[in-house]
């Protein structure tokens, strides 16, 4: 038995109402359309086979749809066909076609193509979106997706500069629309390429800004414990500085000049600090002496006898001199 006619199979699918086999297509009207325009479809691409199948929406929904699958040839004999699956919407025609570029690992879709996502091969052209009946059908659509493959290739090869095509002047509305569409796509993709070069030399402008932004902080803060240390010193040095200009003011008074006194009245000494500074120094000078009269008796500028003599009596003055100043500095004193 020879296999049904296009025609054949698809009236009997759009009649058939056996609950797993029956489609989602519900008003007879519809189901008149849908056969016109893919009888039409098929009469001027006969490559394209009509067939049914379940079809899931992103939402999750399952519906039997019709569709129809087929491939186009673009451009030139050496560029690659395209393989697309058309599927009818339940709700079709009022709602556009589902359209999907079949993927393959041998020709995958490049990745910046205005009109087909490289991940699904969902198509979403300008004519989809647009999309409005009764002006738009199947037909259309397909001639719109060749002038569209046309210019850029789904495939990953380098497409024809559209430049060489036909003039602009001379194209339709819609393939206008498509060009435009497209090279604005483009350029939306080099912007958001050359945008985010940006944005990664501006973060890392930022993270510098932030690294010295610290160190400037932490320079403003040790800065600020200096000036603090300053501060504390510049209040000492005041106090210091009143504290001689308090002692100017008391001894203004006296002559201070080398020659007229002695460097011991410049001080305020009391008596027990005097007499220790006395003895003190009687001290040192007997030390002196006898410094000296071991020195003459070592050249023989003294006999021994006188040596003793002196050295007996120095030493029991520099024994008293050194007990007085033993005995004042065990009192309290006042500078």
């Amino acid at each position: 038995m020879a296999p049904p006619s296009p025609k054949e199979f698809i009236e009997a699918a759009l009649v058939a109402t056996t609950t797993p086999y029956a489609l989602s297509y519900t008003d007879s009207k519809q189901k008149w359309v849908i056969l016109r325009h893919l009888l039409s479809l098929l009469q001027e691409f006969p490559g394209f086979k009509p067939s049914a199948g379940r079809f899931m929406h992103n939402d999750g929904t399952e519906v039997n749809l019709l569709r129809a699958t087929g491939c186009v040839h673009v451009a030139n004999s050496t560029t690659p066909t395209i393989p697309l699956v058309i599927w009818l919407h339940e709700n079709y025609p009022q709602k556009a076609p589902l359209v999907f570029v079949s993927l393959h690992l041998m020709t995958p879709i490049h990745r910046h193509h205005p009109f087909v996502d490289n991940t699904t091969g969902a198509t979403s052209p300008p004519y989809i979106l647009t999309w409005k009946y009764p002006p738009c059908n199947l037909s259309e659509l397909l001639r719109n997706l060749v002038q569209i493959f046309t210019i850029d290739h789904p495939f990953s090869y380098t497409p024809t500069t559209p430049a060489c095509l036909t003039h602009p002047w001379l194209v339709s509305t819609k393939e206008a629309l498509d060009r435009l569409v497209g090279m604005l796509h483009y350029d939306m993709v080099a912007l958001r390429a050359s945008t985010s070069d940006e944005i990664e030399k501006l973060s890392l402008l930022q993270e510098e800004l932030k690294r010295r932004d610290r160190f400037i902080t932490s320079m403003v803060a040790e800065l600020g414990e200096e000036r603090m240390r300053l501060e504390e010193r510049v209040k000492n040095w005041a106090e210091e500085t009143d504290r001689v200009e308090n002692w100017l003011r008391v001894n203004d008074g006296r002559s201070l000049n080398a020659r007229d006194v002695e460097i011991e009245d410049a001080f305020e000494m009391d008596e027990t600090t005097r007499a220790r500074l006395e003895s003190s120094a009687a001290d040192l000078a007997i030390e002196e002496v006898m410094y000296k009269l071991d020195k003459a008796l070592e050249h023989e500028a003294v006999s021994f006898d006188s040596y003793i003599k002196q050295v007996r009596s120095l030493a029991r003055q520099q024994f008293f001199h050194r007990c007085n100043e033993m005995a004042s500095t065990s009192s309290p004193t006042s500078v």
